[in-house]
């Protein structure tokens, strides 16, 4: 095990932009302690999160519709363009972490958030078809072995941690995926089923999990007795009635990487500010003072996609310096 990050502070994921070398080379220099392999959605299908993903999937493939992404029989150019791009990304950032030694953040869409964005044959999402979403979880557990792997041979010194983006997983739980005509949603997935498929992904790394979702009413619970080292979340979506819960969780060891800095343009308050509320939640909870900065990474609330490259770049420093603040002033 390694010693705890104090005062850690990393990204969420998306940067603005297209280029894979200045995209490495700024988060590495904004991030020294705790780098991420950034995705650069602006290059379009393939480059986002979600074809990123796809790029991944062993004997599964998938193409672009107008709809958005749909099985396919055999490997095409989306599928081959997801994968120069990831290639390309993984390039830049070996060339930026050589000798680096420390923990390195890799992002991958979760089963469930890509089982309700990825259409079968005939355009209604694979979430719909449980053996569909079980190949897929398989495949992209096999994927992700793979890719781990590589990331691990191309900087030897990264202490990996795998950030599974989930931002429709309470969707997905609660029934709410809309059907391909909209008119109505899908049945509600078994939680004993969604938890079991995210403890087999957290099963082929042998380091942290983490799961990122920005969006409401994160499953804590349920991602606790999955088995993840941590959950990365938008602070501002949080509320009271999560204490119990992330209370329990943080005495059990997990981290909350806590979304505090907009994704998105705007006035950027002193760091100290930003992480008024995870003070105030320490309070609210009667945890110590001294494990804030042991249990909390801050990071932006989402991805920077959205952002301009200047306040992308002034929100990563924002981050570091709010953790900073919460190290030396946890009171």
């Amino acid at each position: 095990m390694s010693a705890p990050v104090t005062g850690a502070a990393t990204g969420v994921g998306s940067l603005p932009g297209a280029d894979a070398r200045e995209a490495a080379k700024t988060v590495t220099g904004s991030f020294e302690d705790f780098p991420y392999l950034a995705e650069l959605p602006a290059r379009g299908p393939g480059a986002d999160m979600i074809g990123r993903s796809l790029g991944l999937l062993v004997d599964m493939y998938a193409h672009v519709e107008p709809s958005g992404w749909r099985l396919s029989d055999r490997p095409g150019r989306d599928t081959k363009r997801a994968r120069s791009w990831l290639g390309e990304d993984l390039d830049a950032l070996e060339e930026f972490t050589q000798g680096y030694q420390g923990k390195l953040k890799v992002q991958v869409v979760g089963p469930w958030t890509l089982a309700a964005a990825l259409e079968l044959h005939g355009g209604e999402a694979v979430l719909r078809d449980p053996g569909a979403c079980r190949d897929l979880a398989g495949s992209l557990a096999e994927g992700l072995r793979e890719h781990l792997a590589d990331v691990q041979k191309r900087i030897p010194g990264a202490e990996i941690v795998l950030q599974v983006d989930e931002p429709s997983l309470t969707a997905v739980l609660r029934g709410h995926v809309r059907t391909a005509s909209e008119y109505r949603t899908y049945r509600a997935v078994d939680r004993q089923v969604v938890e079991g498929a995210l403890r087999d992904l957290f099963a082929v790394h042998d380091g942290e999990a983490v799961v990122h979702s920005c969006a409401p009413d994160v499953p804590f619970a349920l991602l606790r007795r999955a088995g993840v080292a941590g959950v990365s979340f938008d602070f501002s979506l949080l509320t009271e009635r999560d204490d119990d819960v992330i209370g329990e969780a943080v005495e059990d060891g997990m981290k909350l990487f806590a979304g505090v800095v907009a994704g998105t343009d705007g006035p950027l308050s002193d760091p100290g500010g930003s992480v008024m509320g995870v003070r105030k939640l320490w309070r609210r909870l009667g945890l110590a003072p001294g494990t804030l900065a042991e249990s909390v990474v801050v990071t932006p609330s989402c991805g920077l996609a959205g952002a301009s490259p200047a306040y992308a770049r002034a929100a990563m420093a924002h981050c570091v310096k709010a953790a900073r603040s919460l190290a030396d002033n946890p009171e």
